[in-house]
C-alpha cells in the first residue's frame, strides 16, 4: 500500500467515523473505545486469515496423535491469536441487520480475551451496546467502515492507522486527550536516542502504549540494517492511572505484537512492577507541574528519596489542621523516578516542560545532585508546537547510569553533558502543529552518536541520503524535459492560433504584441544545469559503483550535488518569469482576443497542463516534504534536492565525521562550566546563537529598504483613497 493509499484510506475511515458519531448521542471519548476496539478485531483478523490453512493443515497432521494439541494452543503460537467462528469480522459484518449485532460483537471480544488472558477484561464490548443508544445500526455501518481496511494489510500498517485514530482523537479532545498520546516524531527521537534493542523498557505514564510501539519499529529497523533474523527480545512495562487508556494501550500493544505488562497504577503512590534498578530502558511523557502529590505518602519511597524530593522551602501561609502537606511540583518526582528505576547500564529520556531545567529551590538542589552523579548524558529544546495539546515548548532529558561516577571530587573531569538546541529543527505541519520530519530524527540523533564516538553510523547515514539521491535524480530530469516540452508545445499552439485568427481593429495592436513576446518564449534545455545534472548523476553513480563508504569519498559527491543545487536556483527563477510570462499572455488572449467559437483555440494544449507540469517538476526540485513523513515510504513525496539539502546540513556542521560543538546547535559542557550557570540544563545558556547574514552590502541594503518604503507609501495612499471613497459612498445613501 502507497503512502497516498494509506493517508487516503485513514483520511476516509476518519470521516466516515465521525459522520456516524454526529448521528448518535455519544462524546467523542465515548466513541474512541468501540472504535479502536474494531480496528483491532480486523487486525486479528487480517492476521488469522494468513495463517489459518497453517492453522488447519497442523491440525489435522495431529489427528488420532496422543499428542494432539488444541487448536487454539496452535493459532496462538503461529499468530497469537485465536479467533472461534463468531469472533471472525466476516461472521459479524454478514449478520442480517435484525440480529443484535451490538451482542454480537460483545460475545467476539469475550472469546478472544478467552483464550488470550493478557488481553481480560481491555477489549471493548458493553461500550457496543452505547453505540445503539439513538441509532440502532451504528454497530453495524462501523463494521462496514472497518471492513475496507485490505485483507493483506500488514501489522505495520494496522499500527498506522491505530496511532493515526489515537493521535485525531486526542487532538479532539484536546488537553484530556494529550495524556494518553504523544506525538509520534518526537517519540521515535527519543528511541533513536537511547537506542533500546534488547531488554526490558518501563514506561511508568505510558498513556495507550505509543513509547513502546516506536521502540519495536525502531528494533525492526535496526534488524533490517544489521540483516539479523533473531526473534524480538525486547518486553514492556507500563503504568497508567486511568483504565480506559490502560485498554488502549494493552490493545496498541496487541496490534503490534509486542510482548509485556500494562497495569493501572497512579505511579505517584504505587509501584507494581518493582521498579527501582530493574529496568534496560526508561521512557516517558508525564503530566507535567502536577501539585497535588501527598507528601508524607512518598517521602519514604525510595524511588523517589534517592536524590531528593521536591519541597515548600518559601515562608508562606501556614498550613491549616488537616491539610495535606503536599509536594510543591511533581515534575523532579519523575526526574528521579526514571534515574532509580535503571538498572547500572541503563539508559533513560523523558519529555519535561523546559521550566524544569531552570527550577529553583529544592529542585535546583536535586538537578545539581543528579549532574554531579554523571547521570544525565544529554539535554534537548524542542521547538514549540510540537506537542497537540501544549504549545510551549518542552525539553527532553537523557540519562545514562553507566556513565554514572562514585566520587564527584575525583572524577568530576568525567562528567559531561550534551546540549543540543533544536528550537529551529522541525516541519510545519500546519498553523498550529509542528513535527519533525524522520531524516530531521535521523541527523538529530547522529550528534548523539557522533559524540559517543559513533562515525560509522554517520558514514552509512550520509551513504543512505546519496543512494535516495541517486535513485531521485533522473526523475528531476525526466519532469524539468516533461516541463520544456509542455511549455513550448503551448507557445507553439498560440503561434499557430495567431496565424490562423482574424482579429478586429481594436484587437491588432493587443494581437501584434502578443505574436512578439511569443516569439521570445520558446525554452530550450538549460546547458548550464544539463551539465551539472549529468555530473552530479556521475558521480553518484561512481561513487555507489565503487562502494567505497569514506567521508572523503563523500564531501566529492557533494560538491558536484552544490554545483547542480545551485544551477537550479538560478534556472528555477528563470522558469517561473517565463511560466508567468506565458500565463499572462494565454489569459489575456483568452479575454481579449479569442473567439467563442474558436476551434484552433481548442486544439490548444491548455494551461491546466502546463500548470500540473510545473507543479511537478516544483515537487522534485522542492527542497521541502511534499507528503507527511510519518507515512511515507522512505523516498516517497521526497525530491533529491531535499536529500541534498539534509545531507549538506549534516556534512557542513560535522565535515570530520567527528562530533564538534556547532554554534546554535550543540555543546558540550563540563561540570565547571554548568556551575557557572548556576546548574541550569537549559541548552539555550550553551549553545550560544547564530547570527544569520543576509548577503546583502550596505547599498543593496539601503536600495532594498528604499523600494520597500515606497511600496510603503503606495499602499498607504491607496488606504487613504479607499478611505475616502467609503466615506463619499457612506454620505451620498445617508445624507439627511
Amino acid at each position: 500500500m502507497t503512502t497516498e493509499e494509506l493517508k487516503k484510506l485513514e483520511d476516509d475511515l476518519w470521516t466516515a467515523a465521525t459522520r456516524m458519531r454526529a448521528d448518535s448521542d455519544l462524546k467523542l471519548s465515548e466513541f474512541a473505545t468501540p472504535v479502536l476496539g474494531l480496528i483491532f478485531l480486523k487486525f486479528a483478523d487480517n492476521k488469522y486469515a494468513a495463517v489459518e490453512s497453517e492453522i488447519l493443515a497442523e491440525v489435522k497432521a495431529q489427528e488420532n496423535s496422543r499428542r494432539q494439541r488444541e487448536i487454539h494452543e496452535i493459532a496462538i503460537e503461529k499468530c497469537g491469536f485465536y479467533l472461534p467462528d463468531k469472533s471472525r469480522y466476516n461472521y459479524l459484518l454478514n449478520l442480517p441487520e435484525k440480529e443484535d449485532i451490538a451482542k454480537a460483537i460483545k460475545h467476539a471480544m469475550a472469546e478472544i480475551e478467552k483464550y488470550k488472558p493478557e488481553l481480560k477484561d481491555t477489549l471493548p464490548q458493553d461500550e457496543y451496546y452505547d453505540l445503539t443508544r439513538t441509532e440502532k445500526n451504528l454497530p453495524k455501518t462501523l463494521l462496514k467502515t472497518f471492513s475496507d481496511i485490505p485483507v493483506d494489510a500488514t501489522g505495520d500498517i494496522f499500527g498506522k492507522i491505530y496511532e493515526f485514530f489515537l493521535g485525531r482523537f486526542a487532538m479532539a479532545e484536546g488537553q484530556g486527550g494529550g495524556e494518553f498520546f504523544t506525538p509520534t516524531s518526537v517519540v521515535k527521537y527519543m528511541v533513536e536516542v537511547i537506542e533500546p534493542y534488547t531488554g526490558t523498557i518501563f514506561d511508568p505514564a505510558c498513556g495507550s502504549g505509543g513509547m513502546f510501539v516506536q521502540s519495536s519499529h525502531f528494533i525492526d529497523e535496526r534488524k533490517k540494517e544489521l540483516k539479523n533474523s533473531d526473534p524480538k527480545d525486547l518486553y514492556v512495562y507500563g503504568t497508567e492511572k486511568t483504565l480506559e487508556t490502560v485498554r488502549l494501550a494493552k490493545m496498541n500493544i496487541a496490534v503490534n505484537g509486542l510482548r509485556g505488562s500494562v497495569i493501572q497504577a497512579n505511579s505517584y503512590y504505587e509501584d507494581p512492577h518493582s521498579a527501582f534498578g530493574k529496568f534496560d530502558f526508561v521512557m516517558a511523557n508525564p503530566p507535567f507541574n502536577v501539585k497535588d502529590v501527598n507528601y508524607d505518602r512518598v517521602k519514604d519511597d525510595r524511588r523517589f528519596n534517592t536524590y531528593g524530593i521536591p519541597q515548600n522551602k518559601s515562608k508562606g501561609k501556614k498550613k491549616q489542621e488537616g491539610d495535606a502537606n503536599l509536594v510543591p511540583n511533581a515534575n523532579y518526582m519523575w526526574i528521579n523516578l526514571f534515574a532509580t528505576s535503571l538498572k547500572p547500564e541503563g539508559r533513560a529520556a523523558l519529555v519535561m516542560p523546559n521550566s524544569a531545567s531552570d527550577a529553583r529551590n529544592s529542585e535546583a538542589d536535586i538537578r545539581q545532585t543528579l549532574i554531579k552523579k554523571g547521570l544525565i548524558s544529554q539535554m534537548v529544546t524542542l521547538s514549540s508546537n510540537m506537542f497537540s495539546t501544549v504549545t510551549l515548548p518542552a525539553s527532553l532529558w537523557f540519562f545514562d547510569k553507566s556513565k554514572m561516577v562514585n566520587d564527584f571530587e575525583s572524577e568530576k573531569d568525567n562528567i559531561k553533558v550534551l546540549f543540543v538546541d533544536a528550537r529551529n529543527v522541525y516541519r510545519q505541519i500546519d498553523r498550529a502543529h509542528r513535527e519533525f520530519t524522520q531524516e530531521q530524527i535521523w541527523n538529530l540523533a547522529t550528534i548523539t552518536r557522533l559524540y559517543n564516538g559513533d562515525s560509522e553510523r554517520f558514514l552509512h547515514l550520509i551513504h543512505k541520503y546519496i543512494q535516495n539521491i541517486g535513485d531521485l535524480l533522473p526523475v528531476a530530469t525526466a519532469a524539468y524535459e516533461r516541463y520544456l516540452s509542455i511549455h513550448n508545445q503551448l507557445v507553439q499552439g498560440l503561434e499557430k492560433w495567431h496565424k490562423a485568427a482574424s482579429f478586429n481593429k481594436e484587437q491588432q495592436p493587443l494581437a501584434e504584441e502578443l505574436l512578439q513576446q511569443l516569439l521570445l518564449l520558446t525554452l530550450s534545455s538549460d546547458k548550464n544545469y544539463s551539465a551539472a545534472a549529468v555530473a552530479a548523476e556521475a558521480a553518484t553513480a561512481d561513487y555507489l559503483k565503487k562502494n567505497k563508504v569514506t567521508n572523503e569519498a563523500q564531501h566529492q559527491v557533494a560538491e558536484k550535488l552544490l554545483l547542480l543545487s545551485d544551477a537550479k536556483k538560478v534556472l528555477k527563477k528563470h522558469l517561473d518569469k517565463s511560466f508567468r510570462s506565458l500565463e499572462k499572455l494565454f489569459k489575456q488572449a483568452e479575454k481579449e482576443l479569442r473567439d467563442k467559437n474558436d476551434k484552433n483555440w481548442k486544439e490548444l494544449i491548455s494551461f491546466r497542463e502546463l500548470n500540473e507540469g510545473a507543479t511537478q517538476m516544483n515537487e522534485h526540485f522542492n527542497e521541502a516534504m511534499n507528503r507527511d513523513p510519518q507515512f511515507s515510504a522512505e523516498t516517497e513525496g521526497k525530491s533529491a534536492f531535499y536529500f541534498f539539502k539534509t545531507m549538506a546540513w549534516l556534512q557542513e556542521r560535522f565535515p570530520e565525521a567527528k562530533y564538534e560543538d556547532v554554534t546554535g546547535l550543540c555543546k558540550v559542557s563540563g561540570v565547571d562550566e554548568i556551575e557557572e550557570q548556576d546548574w541550569s540544563l537549559n541548552p539555550g545558556r550553551y549553545v550560544g546563537v547564530v547570527i544569520e547574514e543576509d548577503g546583502m552590502t550596505e547599498e543593496e541594503f539601503n536600495d532594498e529598504m528604499s523600494k520597500l518604503n515606497i511600496a510603503l507609501l503606495e499602499l498607504n495612499n491607496e488606504g487613504t483613497s479607499f478611505l475616502n471613497l467609503i466615506e463619499n459612498n457612506y454620505n451620498s445613501l445617508f445624507q439627511e
